[in-house]
């Protein structure tokens, strides 16, 4: 077998998913494996498009926002408008975990001082020590 080509055993071991997973993304035409009858047979650039994936999903990037970016590297070569959309739709995705980042701060505080108040209330019902 060639050594570029990688089977779903495999590339599960390697990137530390399921088969499932990556009949999924082969469904939502992220990945395009080489079919042999039954057997799958992962490219390097399957392999690279998985990597990008995986990284994008850790990110919180929708799967058809990763499937688009994608998309346009595999349109000639220059990967100028690819790179381009993905500085774009990072920036706002980080602009947005951000904004989520800061109401988690919020909510946090506001829970700890709920507690605080919680727990000198509580104090208040202890009888005082003669």
């Amino acid at each position: 077998m060639d050594n570029d080509l990688m089977t779903i055993r495999e590339m599960c071991e390697a990137f530390d998913v399921t088969p499932r997973t990556l009949r999924f993304y082969e469904a939502k035409e992220l990945i395009s494996p080489i079919r042999d009858g039954q057997k799958r047979l992962y490219t390097r650039r399957d392999r690279g498009r998985l990597k990008l994936i995986l990284r994008g999903k850790r990110f919180g990037f929708a799967l058809e926002e990763m499937r688009q970016l994608l998309n346009l590297y595999d349109r000639g070569g220059a990967n100028e408008e690819q790179l381009k959309r993905t500085i774009v739709a990072a920036r706002e995705r980080l602009a947005q975990m951000e904004r989520q980042r800061d109401e988690l701060n919020e909510a946090i505080d506001e829970l700890r001082s709920q507690l605080e108040n919680g727990a000198e209330m509580l104090a208040a019902f202890r009888p005082a020590a003669e």
